[in-house]
């Protein structure tokens, strides 16, 4: 006999028609077993694989509807077709509410044994799709479970690096902070100290980045307050500017974020040089808000003595080539208010491309 050939019990004391049953299922390719009371059919589910069980509603000692509520309560029981005599619906209901997948009036007739064969075969396909059904729900959540592991392993991962790379920003922070106060000429203690400021600039990306919830995004306001402050250290009391910062809260991505933080400082740092003559006080603004359209519009600006657009670059003009590089990273379009009174830089950033 062939192990693919599907397994049926049928539990029924009326034995003349258990062998009926037997051969009609047997000539269309099913195995059945009989057991004639439900004491017995049950031992025998307990301790045997069937596919499906054929399971009659009036038999002595219990009927078909208290075993089938044994049945239902064992551990992937299987698929049962409840057959009676009675037409009443209401017996039906009780068998289908108690957990039988197929219901089967018998009957002496030639429909009897068509629609049992038919009720078996149902029941056993539900099962198989019920089967398919959860091992496809356990593959996705498998698959889910696997995929946010990975993902936070990554998180902390890409954390971890990002903490390694703030310490060796302030590494490098600290030997330029040496250097500088080593330094005996004016210009280079100048050059080193403006050297620190922008890797200070990097560094306050990758605070955020190791310090937050996410390591792909960080709030761009956030960020900037927090350059404008440590600008404001660096600089100290010898200049004559006040640095300010109105950023509005917009999540960036790091590399948005880094070149965004090198224009800022050095558009701060050439207006406190240049904006206010020795003796001399004003403001420096920095303000950063999002486009209607998309994309987010940079402005720092002072009201100090202005600049003239023809006058050759003061300090050799790398702050300069520093934010016109930015801007060309950051597809930006650069411009100056020729109407305000000291220097306005205005800088139009896109919005990031998808992925």
């Amino acid at each position: 006999m062939s192990r693919s050939m599907p397994r049926v019990l049928y539990i029924d004391d009326d034995q003349g028609l258990c062998l009926v049953v037997k051969r009609d299922l047997e000539r269309n390719g099913y195995s059945m077993d009989m057991a004639h009371d439900g004491i017995s059919g049950l031992a025998r589910i307990g301790a045997e694989r069937f596919d499906a069980i054929i399971l009659d509603h009036h038999m002595p000692g219990r009927d078909g509807l208290s075993i089938l509520g044994e049945i239902a309560k064992l551990d992937d029981p299987p698929p049962v077709v409840y057959v009676t005599g009675e037409a009443e619906g209401k017996v039906a209901v009780a068998a289908l509410k108690a957990g039988a997948e197929e219901y089967v009036i018998k009957e002496a007739s030639a429909d009897f044994l068509p629609l049992l064969r038919a009720g078996v075969a149902g029941a056993i396909e539900q099962r198989e799709i019920r089967r398919a059904h959860a091992a496809a729900e356990a593959e996705v959540r498998e698959a889910r479970d696997r995929f946010e592991s990975l993902a936070k392993e990554r998180e902390v991962l890409i954390r971890e690096i990002n903490h390694r790379i703030g310490n060796s920003l302030q590494l490098v922070n600290a030997f330029l902070r040496l250097q500088a106060g080593a330094a005996s000429q004016p210009e280079t203690k100048t050059a080193l100290s403006n050297a620190q400021v922008r890797v200070n600039a990097i560094g306050h990306v990758h605070r955020q980045l190791y310090t937050g919830s996410d390591v792909r995004e960080i709030d761009l306001g956030r960020y900037l307050e927090d350059l404008v402050i440590d600008l404001r250290k660096a600089l100290g009391t010898e200049t004559g500017a006040h640095l300010s910062v109105a950023a509005e809260p917009i999540l960036t991505t790091t590399d948005r974020a880094v070149s965004i933080g090198m224009m800022v400082t050095e558009l701060v740092l050439n207006a406190t040089k240049y904006a206010y003559p020795q003796g001399q006080h004003g403001p420096v603004r920095v303000v950063c808000r999002a486009l209607p359209g998309g994309g987010l519009e940079l402005v720092v600006e002072d009201d100090g003595v202005g600049m003239d657009p023809a006058a050759p670059a003061k300090g050799g003009g790398l702050g300069q080539k520093i934010v016109g590089m930015m801007s060309t990273k950051l597809k930006a379009e650069t411009s100056r208010d020729q109407a305000h009174k000291g220097v306005r830089t205005v800088i139009r950033i896109p919005e990031a491309p998808p992925g």
